[in-house]
Order: C-alpha cells, then structure tokens, then sequence
C-alpha cells in the first residue's frame, strides 16, 4: 500500500504547484480580454526608437530600427542633414519592442557624417548619427575571407605565441609558478574589467526595454554559475573515477577552465572588431595586429601557467589554443554581418563571468602553503604585475 500511494501523493503535490500558475494565467487571461479596464494608458503616447544598425548600400542608408517604448510608434518621415528624404520601411506602425527596416534613399558620400532623424505621427523625433559614412560589407566568401584572417591575426595566432612559454614555465622555481599564477589572476581580472565596461557602454546604445547595459551582468552572473557547476560536476567526477585508475589532472582542467573563458571573452571582442569594420571605423593595419598580437600572447600564458607542472599533450594544448582563440572568427563575423547591441552587452558579459569564476579557481594555488595567507607579497606582485602588463599592452590597440 505504501508504494503505491507514493506516486499518489507525488502527483497530488505537483497538481499543488500547479495550481497557483493556473490561476495567475486565468488572471491575466481576463485582464487582457477585458482590456484591463480603468488602467488605459492617458496623455501624450511615450515613444522611443532605438536604431540597432545601420547598413549602407550605394544611394541607400538602411537602419534597422527598435521601438523601445511603451507605446506603439509609426514613422511618417525621414530628415538626413536638415533635409527630407523618400524611404520604405517594412511595417507602417512598430508595437512595442517590434523591429521595423527603414531604407532611406539617400546619395552618401564615403567618409562624410550624417545625422538622421526619424520623425514619428506624433511629432516626436529619434536622432542617429553615423560619424563617418563607409560601405557595409557584404555577406559572402569575401568576407568570410577577411573575418577569417582578422581572427587568425588577433585571436589565434597571438595565444598560441603565448602558449609558447610552457617549457619556461616548467623550469621555474616552485615560487615563481605561483609568481606566473598570480600575475594570470591580474591578466584575467583586467580582461574581465575591461570586458564589464565595454558591455555597459555597448549595452546602454541599445534597446532598454530589452535590459540595455544590465544585459551586462546578467550575460556575467549566469556565465559565473553555469561554469561554478560544471566545476563542482567536474570534481565529483574526478573522485568517483580516481579508484578506478588514473584520472585528469587538476592543472589541465582548470587551463580548459581559462581557455573558456577566455574564448567566451574573445567571442564578444570578435562581435565589437566586427561590428567597427562594418562600419567602417576598424584601423585594418599593421598597427591593430601589432597591438592585438602582444595583447592577446598573454591569453596563451594565462592558459597555460596552471599546467606548468604537468606533462600535457601536444593534442590537448591545440584543442585548449583553439576554445580561446577561435570564438574571435565567428564573433567577427555576427558582427560584420547582423551586429546587435543587446546580443554584444549580453556576450561580455558572459565572458566576464566565466572569467570571474575562472579567477576563484585559480586564487587558492597562489598560497605559500596549505592555510598560508592569499595575498601574500609575491601573489600581490604578480596580480599587480598582471595588470601593469595588460594595461601598457592595451595602449597599442586602436580600433
């Protein structure tokens, strides 16, 4: 009788759980058929466009326009530089958080600036400004061609020069492993920083409606968590598999750890490189490879400074090499091609997170010994080393 009246009693608590949800639908149900009345919306209609990006085509500018506000909103005219301009859009009227492609036929002139002005039914206007005018590229093998190299320039090719000082690592005193461990705690914790602050900025252009610069840490928190539990998974495998013969070690499971983390990252720095050469702003030369390649060699030595005391397939480090380095091509490429603000703040952010979390597995290995202190001088002058580093290598970039 016992046994069966379990799943009785199972069943009966989840029709419990349900039955609040059911409610809370049928209320809002309701509300929605009966226009909630008493709570119609008075005064003058709020109105908010947001343009997401911006294509240009020969004679044509084309703006792919969010209505952020509350109300509906229908354009009725477009003004480029004082001056009215024909146009189509795809919908007369945008609902709330509804797209809308605006394709104004204007003839633009490369390297001058505009300032577009959508005017709404109501009279209100949303301003966008392109500070300097340049092609769009177009989707297809060229510029899969160009995004290709751009990632191999700035994303590969620099982490895998860093993941060059393994052997120097391996022949260093005990002390100065933990010196190279902490000065990767100052590498990532910059990478993560800067990563916040640019996803603010990015995320505060875009649709607020959607979470704007909060996108940031939201992208940051869930990124933080889901990596902590595939750590925790990790490890309790780990310890279920050790009676059973040899297992991976710790050290090469944490520089996967980095290597995510890193690759996350560098997915939203492809996405804002992107972004910058669609518009024509990106400083395509020997300067930006330069200051991207000395940048970026720190991410191979962070990855590999936690194995410096183990021995780890050639194999595994190429696979380790491409999750940091490879997100930057497909990166580039959603962002050449359909950027987005709200998709670009939401992707640092995650990669912010997993660097955090990447940051508290590293913390305890920078101890002299079991219960020592953490910041003890040599971890406090290699964070701060770290961080020295990344902020002089930081200077030579420009995009």
């Amino acid at each position: 009788m016992a046994t069966v009246g379990a799943p009785r009693r199972s069943r009966r608590g989840w029709l419990a759980g349900i039955v609040p949800l059911a409610v809370l639908a049928g209320a809002v149900l309701a509300l929605s058929a009966l226009h909630a009345p008493g709570l119609a919306r008075r005064g003058v209609p709020v109105e908010r466009l947001v343009v997401d990006r911006t294509t240009l085509r020969p004679g044509l500018i084309e703006l792919h326009v969010r209505n952020d506000g509350p109300d509906g909103v229908g354009i009725r005219q477009v003004i480029v530089n004082d001056g009215f301009a024909p146009f189509t859009q795809d919908t007369k009227r945008v609902g709330r958080l509804g797209a809308n492609t605006v394709k104004v036929s204007y003839p633009w002139i490369k390297g001058e600036a505009y300032e577009i002005k959508l005017l709404s039914s109501t009279g209100n206007t949303a301003t966008h400004r392109i500070d300097v005018a340049a092609e769009s590229p177009a989707a297809g093998a060229s510029l899969f061609g160009v995004m290709s190299l751009i990632g191999l320039y700035v994303g590969i090719i620099p982490v895998a020069i860093g993941m060059l000082w393994l052997p120097w690592l391996r022949r260093l005193d005990p002390r100065w492993i933990r010196f190279a461990l902490a000065a990767t705690v100052g590498l990532l914790a910059f990478i993560g920083l800067q990563a916040l602050r640019e996803g603010q900025d990015i995320g505060a252009k875009g649709a607020q409606a959607l979470g704007g610069a909060g996108l940031v840490f939201v992208g940051a928190g869930a990124a933080y968590l889901t990596l902590a539990g595939i750590d925790s998974w990790l490890r309790a495998r780990r310890e279920r598999a050790r009676a059973a013969g040899p297992v991976g070690s710790a050290g090469a499971a944490l520089a996967l750890l980095i290597a995510i983390g890193i690759g996350l990252h560098n997915l939203g720095e492809g996405l804002a490189i992107g972004s910058a050469y669609a518009i024509g702003s990106l400083a395509l030369g020997v300067s930006l490879v330069v200051g991207f390649a000395i940048h970026n060699t720190t991410e191979g030595l962070a990855i590999v400074a936690p194995a410096a005391g183990e021995q780890i397939p050639l194999r595994r480090l190429a696979l380790l090499g491409a999750v940091a380095g490879l997100p930057v091509i497909p990166g580039a490429l959603i962002g050449a091609a359909a950027y987005d603000t709200s998709l670009t703040a939401l992707m640092l952010g995650i990669g912010a997170g997993a660097i955090a979390q990447v940051i508290v597995q590293i913390s305890p290995a920078l101890r002299e010994k079991r219960g020592g202190a953490l910041l003890n001088p040599l971890s406090v002058a290699g964070v701060l080393a770290g961080l020295a580093v990344m902020y002089v290598t930081n200077l030579l970039i420009s995009v």
